[in-house]
């Protein structure tokens, strides 16, 4: 434990598992006042639990991140005198898919799915932010915005869309003396990702396209947030931080030789007979 970030006040969405609680982990540790927030009331109180018992100070709150009103009671559960220093958000997600077999309401789904927790946060945790003169806000985007990802086309839009609002962001709110960024994690393995993993023939294929033969941890991303997060990256904002094992060096795998996939032209033919 230590004291950097003693007396600063953070909001974690998406912080009952995965790279949300081990980020809470580590700014809890250095002296933060931590908030995690999700949708799920026992996954939330049985995270803080523990941490509660180390002595940190740790709460939470039921936070659905896609609703503005949750996301905003959120703020303010974290905040003190509607001021908060840190705010960090994990949710985002997609299917795996042919770019041409969307339903048309879906693929927009998915998009938000990604964008509005980050715009949502960064909306009413920056406007705490701007009363304490300062803040950083860092979301959690993918090596998906950084090459093509074949078969994930709404995800990897959606995470692509977050690091430039990051970017627009991070022009903006500078001058309130407010830095934005996000991480860029590789395959990494939280809950979310429990299926990839125990897939034997995938996990070999991302390893063999990353320069360091191991899969990304939970850790390993929650580093990279806590420095983002503090006083040592004072001097950095409007930057997307890879983490990925130097996967973004190389490219990414493609899915239709590891998982079964629709064909897309047997699919539109057949539909072209059917209809």
């Amino acid at each position: 434990m230590s004291d950097e970030l003693r007396g600063l006040r953070a909001l974690v969405i998406g912080g009952g598992s995965g790279i949300g609680l081990a980020t809470a982990t580590l700014l809890a540790r250095d002296g933060a006042r931590v908030t995690l927030a999700g949708r799920t009331e026992s996954k939330l109180a049985n995270a803080a639990a523990p941490l509660v018992s180390e002595g940190l100070d740790v709460g939470w709150t039921v936070c659905d991140a896609l609703d503005a009103a949750s996301v905003r009671a959120a703020v303010e559960v974290a905040s003190v005198d509607r001021r908060l220093e840190i705010a960090v958000v994990v949710p985002g997600g997609g299917s795996i898919k042919p770019v041409l077999l969307f339903d048309d309401e879906e693929f927009s789904r998915q998009i938000d799915l990604n964008v509005r927790p980050v715009y949502l946060t960064l909306k009413y945790a920056g406007q705490a932010m701007v009363r304490s003169g300062r803040g950083s806000f860092v979301a959690v985007s993918s090596t998906a915005a950084a090459f093509s990802t074949r078969y994930l086309a709404s995800y990897s839009a959606g995470k692509a869309a977050v690091d430039q609002l990051v970017r627009v962001a991070a022009d903006e709110l500078g001058e309130h003396g407010i830095r934005v960024n996000s991480v860029r994690p590789g395959m990494t393995r939280t809950p979310t990702t429990a299926a990839a993993f125990q897939n034997e023939k995938m996990m070999d294929a991302f390893l063999a396209g990353q320069p360091i033969g191991r899969s990304g941890e939970a850790g390993d991303i929650a580093h990279a947030i806590r420095y983002l997060a503090g006083p040592e990256s004072s001097w950095v904002t409007g930057q997307h931080l890879a983490v990925d094992g130097g996967h973004t060096l190389r490219s990414f795998v493609d899915y239709a030789q590891l998982i079964p996939l629709p064909d897309v032209r047997a699919t539109i033919l057949g539909a072209d007979d059917a209809g």
